[in-house]
């Protein structure tokens, strides 16, 4: 591992090696914030489960109430009366799936979430390998293949955020930008937190939520308290 920049060593050593309170470690994580840019808030949640066992996977969806602050470039790919539902809803492409494939085989890439009909899933799967790997191939789980397209492409506009479960029974997902205010990032961490809570599998035995810590996009991470949470 290379030797750590002075601005985060200078952020690490302000943090004590404790637990916080979420209300606390989310305050830290935006007063040692030192980059340039926005940076983005995120959560890892290292959970009680073996993801080797799929009754055990744990994956959803939650509509953060202030959003990620980034707005999402939206793939619709849909025919006929699906199309200009797509449009309305506000997605950035829409194109039928053979249009999105030949497209995407040429190398084009330019958006950050696919929603689809079930109809076109087919055609679709011809580049599963360039979309799964990237997270971008529509899934009924996920809620991105689905006849209502519109309320997808709403829900992801809106601030949608869909989380799994890593082989390591970690989730990372973000929770807003360091200049969201405190009680914003406090009530998305809220929303994500419950959410992953209600999407615990029935196997899954002893302490579901083990630790949490959150960080910013280049600051060190800050450990939370589980009681804060209310979790077990």
């Amino acid at each position: 591992m290379g030797r750590q920049g002075k601005k985060y060593r200078e952020a690490s050593a302000a943090i004590e090696r404790r637990p916080y309170t979420l209300e606390e470690a989310l305050s830290l994580v935006k007063d040692k914030a030192y980059a340039s840019f926005d940076e983005t808030v995120e959560m890892a949640l290292k959970l009680g489960v073996n993801p080797k066992h799929a009754d055990q996977m744990v994956r959803g969806t939650v509509v953060l109430p202030h959003g990620t602050g980034k707005t999402l470039r939206v793939l619709a790919v849909a025919e006929g009366p699906a199309q200009k539902a797509a449009e309305e809803a506000g997605a950035d492409f829409v194109m039928s799936a053979e249009d999105a494939v030949a497209k995407i085989q040429g190398g084009w890439l330019d958006f950050d979430a696919v929603v689809a009909t079930p109809d076109m899933m087919r055609t679709l799967s011809k580049v599963g390998r360039v979309l799964g790997p990237r997270g971008l191939m529509p899934n009924p789980k996920s809620g991105t293949v689905t006849q209502d397209i519109a309320a997808a492409i709403a829900e992801i506009k809106a601030g949608r955020v869909e989380f799994r479960v890593d082989r390591t029974a970690i989730i990372h997902a973000p929770v807003g930008k360091v200049s969201f205010g405190s009680d914003k990032l406090l009530e998305n961490a809220r929303a994500l937190v419950d959410a992953i809570v209600k999407a615990k599998p029935a196997s899954a035995k002893g302490r579901y939520v083990q630790t949490v810590h959150v960080c910013s996009t280049m600051g060190p991470g800050v450990q939370v308290d589980l009681t804060s949470l209310d979790v077990k």
